[in-house]
């Protein structure tokens, strides 16, 4: 049950559209998560100071610092670079998936999103990165 799964998520949410940010904490905080929002890139890597979320969910364009420019952050950071971050856009021009996940996102999840599928999409995306850690992982052993 979704309930039970995502009861123990702790969510940063960074996003500068309120509409979409508004929706998505609703959905979230209704399953049970708990949600914190940021609405650019620096305003989330202030939160990542203090928090350590389950996984980002980030917009790629807002203002001050966007989605790419954060993503290097977290990933540079020896503190969060682990954390999966799927990115919640409204690029879904042909190609557009391809480059995000080149850039080392972890999900890919287009806006407008679905209500009915936004969980399924996010749990999808969180199964691929823990399927990817453990490929990685074991070829380190």
């Amino acid at each position: 049950m979704v309930e039970r799964e995502t009861s123990n998520w702790t969510v940063l949410i960074v996003e500068d559209e309120p509409d979409n940010l508004s929706v998505a904490e609703k959905v979230l905080t209704f399953y049970g998560a708990e949600v914190l929002t940021a609405r650019d890139g620096m305003e989330g890597l202030e939160i990542l100071k203090k928090v350590k979320p389950t996984f980002i969910l980030m917009d790629l364009s807002m203002p001050k610092m966007d989605g790419w420019e954060m993503l290097k952050a977290v990933r540079a950071n020896p503190k969060t670079a682990h954390l999966p971050v799927i990115a919640l856009t409204a690029h879904a021009m042909a190609g557009d998936e391809k480059r995000v996940m080149e850039a080392g996102f972890d999900g890919y999840i287009t806006k407008p999103f679905r209500l009915a599928s936004f969980m399924d999409k996010i749990k999808a995306c969180l199964h691929s990165w823990a399927e990817k850690t453990l490929r990685e992982e074991w070829r380190e052993l």
